[in-house]
């Protein structure tokens, strides 16, 4: 057919195929198809290959690429990068998609940093880490030998162990390089809280002391309960040093003179912690900056306005149950802003400004888990053979750490979470230092660390 006469007939063609029906489209090219030879076959399959596969990355807008590719999963954000210079040159340049995926791993973000390499390093990183978490491999152990006998008290401050023991003394270690700094002779210790020059226990015999570090000299001594003190705290802002005791009492101290300003009661049970802390939100009974007192005992925890006036009330009295048939372990978040306690049935978190309970989180049946650290990302916890870390934003267990036989403690003194920034979102830099510690039976500090980045 001469050239002229063939594209007249293919006008002639095109104008029939486009007014038919889908339908007759369909039978058309299925008829044309079936009188194909193979050169006229293979012309089309390669058509087809660059008529359906279209590159979206290219094609769209790069603000609607970017888009759609905040949607993509770790993996899938990870592979696209490998399908061509093209593609991993567009996802590599958009900041908000790899700051995106970190948050989706429960990574915090600082905003003010724009820069996508970095932002696609930290992902990177947090890849590898929540891959660790996942394995049960982020964690290392190591432990702490120095005391000759029970150690009945712990507390962790910025790099700082301090442990309380059995055997009347007091040691402060450095947990990287597992070395003691220093060791005083003290009472029996049954809690414990340091800062640079003091330290603060409160011990079976009934009081309370205060030691300078420096020389080991007792500074003060605050005699007046009439059991054992199990928890302590202060505030030297306000001058003031709060103890929670077996004779169900707490009191209030001048921490400068040791002076007893008030003793305060309601508590039916040990009184086993103590926390003293500055309120975040504000309500009829309180507002932001407002020294608050919580105390706990097995059943309840009371709630005092110690900022105010020394002879405060309570201004309330939380509880998981009535009929006391549930009883709360003695584990307390308080963060100025929540409340969060374990018991049998699972962590309660209230909110501080209603005092409502916002909600319980029950781990898996097989669990009876107790509270070691609260964020707003994770959770840290431990039952007798596991430490375990649940991703708050699912109430899932995403990681778990096997434990030696830990010496057990009723008052929850002998165990305590290290590093608490990492369960507001990990960042990188703060995945660091130590984990958890607890008192062994042969006397020893066993620790858990995280393990430096692969």
């Amino acid at each position: 057919m001469e050239k002229k006469d063939f594209e007249a007939w293919l006008d002639n063609i095109s104008i029939t195929f486009l007014s038919l029906t889908d339908l007759q489209k369909n039978e058309t090219l299925d008829h044309l198809i079936s009188l194909s030879g193979a050169v006229q076959l293979r012309h089309l399959s390669n058509n087809l290959e660059i008529l359906l596969k279209r590159d979206f990355l290219k094609l769209l807008p790069l603000e609607l690429s970017f888009y759609l590719l905040k949607w993509l999963d770790p993996q899938t954000l990870l592979t696209c990068c490998l399908v061509s210079k093209q593609w991993n040159k567009v996802i590599s340049a958009c900041t908000e998609v790899w700051q995106t995926a970190c948050k989706n791993m429960g990574w915090q973000i600082d905003d003010s940093v724009q820069d996508p390499l970095h932002w696609k390093k930290v992902y990177l990183k947090a890849i590898l880490r929540m891959k660790q978490l996942k394995d049960h491999e982020a964690f290392e152990t190591s432990s702490l030998i120095g005391h000759s006998a029970r150690v009945y008290a712990l507390y962790y401050k910025d790099g700082l162990l301090c442990t309380g023991s059995d055997d009347l003394s007091a040691k402060l270690w450095d947990v990287s390089t597992g070395q003691c700094i220093y060791g005083i002779q003290t009472h029996t210790c049954a809690a414990v809280k340091f800062d640079e020059q003091k330290l603060v226990t409160g011990s079976f015999d009934n009081t309370v002391a205060c030691w300078e570090w420096s020389s080991g000299a007792k500074t003060q001594h605050f005699r007046g309960h009439t059991g054992a003190v199990f928890s302590v705290d202060y505030n030297d802002e306000l001058d003031v040093l709060v103890s929670g005791s077996a004779d169900f009492t707490v009191k209030v101290w001048a921490l400068s003179t040791g002076t007893c300003l008030n003793t305060l009661t309601g508590h039916t049970e040990w009184v086993t912690k103590v926390v003293l802390q500055k309120c975040k939100v504000k309500s009829l009974m309180h507002s932001p900056g407002d020294h608050i007192l919580l105390s706990a005992d097995k059943y309840e925890i009371k709630i005092w306005p110690i900022g105010r006036e020394i002879n405060c009330k309570c201004l309330k009295t939380l509880s998981v149950s009535e009929d006391r048939s549930i009883s709360l372990q003695p584990r307390l978040h308080f963060d100025g802003k929540y409340i969060v306690c374990s018991s049998a049935l699972g962590l309660y978190q209230w909110d501080f400004a209603s005092y409502d309970i916002l909600r319980v989180i029950k781990p898996p049946d097989f669990l009876n888990v107790s509270l070691l650290g609260f964020g707003e990302i994770f959770a840290l916890l431990f039952d007798n053979r596991y430490l375990y870390i649940m991703d708050l934003r699912t109430e899932k267990l995403i990681s778990r750490w096997p434990l030696p036989e830990y010496r057990k403690s009723k008052r929850g003194s002998s165990f305590l979470a290290g590093e608490m920034s990492w369960l507001n979102g990990l960042n990188g830099q703060n995945d660091t230092g130590l984990v958890f510690a607890t008192s062994m039976p042969d006397h020893s500090i066993h620790l858990v660390l995280w393990k430096e980045h692969g």
